[in-house]
């Protein structure tokens, strides 16, 4: 009668003893180490810095994959380009003010500049020299792409036809 009992119990509840040694391997289980450094490094450094040649190149190499643009050629300029806002510390002595850029301890003797507001480039325009320009569904085409990467309006965008 017992192995009855125990045959009757599993029948019943097989699947939430599975339930529970699943969720119990996964405790038990080591977390990956990898991941918690990638993430705790990318919220301590944000060192994310604007390079226009850079940017110039991939938004290139994004246009001349558009079918019928031929050779390109594309030029940004920028109204104002990347800004930090620092955090600061005030302190007000009798009619004297002194401010002190905060910095945070990284041990080892390295130290980190606190950074509370990061203002990216603002573009002011866009030229596209390319072999396709004389279609006006290609020039269509090259300036929506422009638009959607840069958030220049229409009329801030040149596009115009290479001459060989």
């Amino acid at each position: 009668m017992g192995k009855v009992r125990w045959s009757e119990l599993w029948k019943k509840y097989k699947f939430v003893l599975l339930v529970v040694l699943v969720g119990v391997l996964l405790m038990v289980l080591p977390v990956s180490s990898e991941s918690k450094e990638t993430e705790t490094s990318d919220l301590q450094t944000p060192r994310e810095t604007f390079d226009l040649a850079e940017t110039e190149q991939r938004m290139e190499a994004i246009l001349s994959k558009i079918d019928g643009v031929g050779k390109l050629q594309l030029m940004l300029t920028l109204q104002s380009g990347t800004r930090l806002t620092l955090a600061e510390d005030t302190q007000s002595d009798s009619g004297r003010t002194t401010r002190e850029t905060l910095t945070l301890n990284r041990g080892s003797g390295s130290q980190e500049v606190v950074v509370t507001n990061r203002y990216y480039p603002v573009y002011q325009g866009a030229v596209v020299v390319c072999q396709g320009a004389d279609s006006s569904a290609v020039r269509l085409a090259i300036t929506e792409t422009v638009q959607a990467l840069t958030g220049l309006a229409s009329d801030r965008i040149q596009v115009v036809k290479w001459t060989s």
